[in-house]
């Protein structure tokens, strides 16, 4: 029988087949193997008439695999920021973004919470990414703003949301589907961060089609997983403006002749997307010396 781990808890996998959810165990040959399954695997599994259990005998081979989080198979990411409460950490963002694009992942940033600012503010945040490429959907729960065009993004495919805690994850999806009944998270009056309100992946079933993963909330990501040298390739607007760079090793730092650094001083390219392709780079680079 087929099906997909939309659930893993404790050595448990909850499998979705087209008739029922199965409890299932995985065999022991993956532990032998060091193989884990994930929340997104496809998988075959056997049932047991004894005791109602189903054992995971295959695991189909993976489009992809995220480290953090732990999932299989997504399509795209949807990148989930507030506009305020808290307020957008765009350094945060960026490296969001970078893991997105290391694993070919589809990204779409998620503008929420716009009925807290002004429009002024909105077009400010907006200008920042309006020259990546990426699509931006400015969305409020409250208002039920942006959620038809959210639901069209989602439709038909697995998507992980993603973002810091507090930004508004689960409200959106209870926007989406309100059948789900997600937890909502307060914000802290001390640190103006979010509470966790997910505590561990899992696939969410829509109703008009595809799957959403919910995942706890980050605070940090390494960039441990990217070269300095194909860092640029993770900046669209960057990358396509070095393509006229005077030299091809060009860092778009201090070298004579960068194409970029003349689009930046255009208004091209955006000054805070550049000092963070910046800071990422000497990240790297010091990473790499240790």
């Amino acid at each position: 029988m087929e099906g997909i781990i939309i659930k893993g808890i404790g050595g448990l996998y909850y499998v979705s087949t087209k008739e029922e959810i199965v409890k299932c165990k995985a065999r022991g040959l993956f532990r032998k193997e060091n193989i884990k399954p994930l929340v997104g695997d496809n998988v075959l599994i056997e049932l047991n008439d004894i005791d109602d259990m189903g054992y995971i005998m295959e695991i189909k081979e993976r489009e992809n695999e995220l480290i953090r989080p732990p999932v299989a198979n997504v399509n795209q990411s949807i990148i989930v920021f507030a506009l305020k409460d808290p307020e957008p950490n765009l350094w945060l963002l960026d490296r969001f973004l970078l893991l997105s694009e290391k694993e070919n992942l589809k990204a779409v940033i998620v503008f929420n919470k716009t009925d807290l600012i002004s429009e002024e503010k909105l077009q400010a945040v907006y200008d920042v990414y309006k020259s990546t490429g990426y699509r931006i959907i400015k969305t409020s729960a409250i208002e039920d703003k942006g959620i038809d065009e959210l639901k069209e993004v989602l439709k038909n495919r697995i998507s992980v949301f993603a973002g810091p805690s507090g930004v508004g994850k689960s409200s959106l999806l209870n926007s989406i589907e309100p059948h789900l009944e997600l937890k909502i998270g307060d914000i802290s009056d001390k640190t103006k961060r979010g509470k966790h309100t997910t505590r561990s992946s899992s696939l969410l079933t829509l109703s008009f089609g595809g799957f959403v993963v919910d995942t706890p909330g980050f605070s940090s990501l390494d960039l441990n997983f990217i070269d300095e040298n194909e860092l640029e390739e993770f900046f669209p607007e960057i990358y396509e403006s070095g393509m006229d760079c005077r030299f091809n090793d060009c860092k778009h730092n201090k070298e004579p002749g960068c194409n970029v650094k003349i689009e930046l001083e255009e208004g091209n390219i955006s000054r805070g997307r550049y000092e963070n392709y910046l800071s990422f780079l000497e990240e790297i680079k010091n990473s790499r010396r240790y």
